[in-house]
């Protein structure tokens, strides 16, 4: 996979190099912080390619290009004009440093680019409210992995942190080190900005593994129960049911009453029911066909009711390690 990975981002690189930097910036305008960041790294290092991998790569996207082998004659240049173009002088400059000088960055723009490992060792000694202030700003994924390789202790009250944090002011910002405070320079007026919350802890314990998972939740029953519910409730929806494997879906619905499924299925989306259609004998899913488009309007309130009851059953299967949810976990071997 990461071969076949290495190749499209090379076939990426060389297309969007023999399109100019004023189209190849329109592309990383749509593109994620992780993905211009593989793409740029990837530009850079291009020099000269040979004419019969650039006509194959021309010949994959459907486009066409000149005759020469040789992309641009600078590719720094290149790469530092398309991303000015995209991201603008201050953004642009972030990921300019660590691509073509390698330079460290800093700022909570700068870690977006920085490796888990790096951000930990940096946080560590902080107070967890400031932890739980730069980890909000990141990726889910990211932020997961940085508070993964915290000690336990200090893990658990960020976790907290973050699923209390309602917002940030600017000046509690500023307070994380002399960096943010230069970058914020001035923003006194800036609203409150809406980050943290129950969604945000959710979304990262989702990318944590068990243990770690098990460790967050009860520590913060310990403190609020309550948020701890609201948390687990958040963490597993039931439209990420569809992320779950096929055989998953068939020890769920062997635990699951039809009565119950037909209810908790009113009003989702075609893709979730036909997951579960296609996991079912033909006969039971034409039956299930049948209930469904036969039942009359349901309230909603007993629709979540069931939906409810039958994430009570997947979150057990998951514990009893019956299935596996999406979005994560431990990747270690028992």
């Amino acid at each position: 996979m990461a071969a076949e990975e290495d190749e499209g981002l090379s076939e990426s690189a060389i297309l969007l190099m023999t399109l100019g930097t004023d189209a190849a910036a329109e592309v990383f305008k749509h593109l994620s912080p992780k993905e211009v960041q593989k793409l740029g790294e990837t530009m850079a290092k291009l020099q000269i390619v040979p004419k019969e991998r650039v006509d194959l790569v021309v010949k994959k996207f459907h486009q066409q290009i000149g005759l020469e082998a040789s992309l641009v004659a600078d590719t720094d240049n290149f790469v530092r004009e398309t991303l000015v173009k995209a991201l603008g002088e201050e953004k642009a400059g972030f990921l300019l440093d660590r691509i073509l000088q390698g330079k460290d960055v800093s700022g909570i723009e700068g870690l977006k680019w920085m490796d888990a490992s790096t951000v930990a060792e940096l946080v560590r000694n902080e107070h967890p409210q400031i932890i739980a202030s730069i980890v909000v700003h990141l990726e889910r994924d990211h932020a997961s992995e940085i508070l993964k390789q915290l000690p336990e202790r200090t893990r658990n009250d960020v976790m907290m942190r973050v699923a209390t944090l309602d917002g940030i002011q600017p000046h509690a910002l500023r307070e994380l080190n002399d960096v943010l405070a230069k970058m914020l320079a001035g923003s006194d007026k800036i609203k409150k900005t809406q980050l943290g919350g129950i969604r945000a802890a959710a979304e990262m314990l989702n990318f944590m593994g068990s243990a770690a998972e098990t460790s967050v939740i009860q520590n913060i029953m310990e403190n609020d129960n309550d948020l701890a519910q609201k948390i687990l409730d958040e963490m597993f929806t039931f439209d990420n049911i569809l992320d779950i494997d096929d055989r998953g879906i068939q020890t769920i619905l062997r635990e699951v009453q039809t009565d119950s499924l037909v209810v908790a299925l009113k009003g989702t989306d075609k893709e979730l029911q036909e997951k579960i259609f296609k996991n079912m004998s033909k006969r039971a899913a034409e039956t299930l066909r049948e209930d469904l488009e036969s039942k009359g309007p349901v309230r909603l309130s007993e629709v979540e009711a069931e939906q409810k009851e039958i994430l009570k059953i997947v979150r057990r299967l998951a514990d009893e390690g019956q299935i596996q949810l999406g979005g994560g976990g431990d990747d270690s071997f028992v």
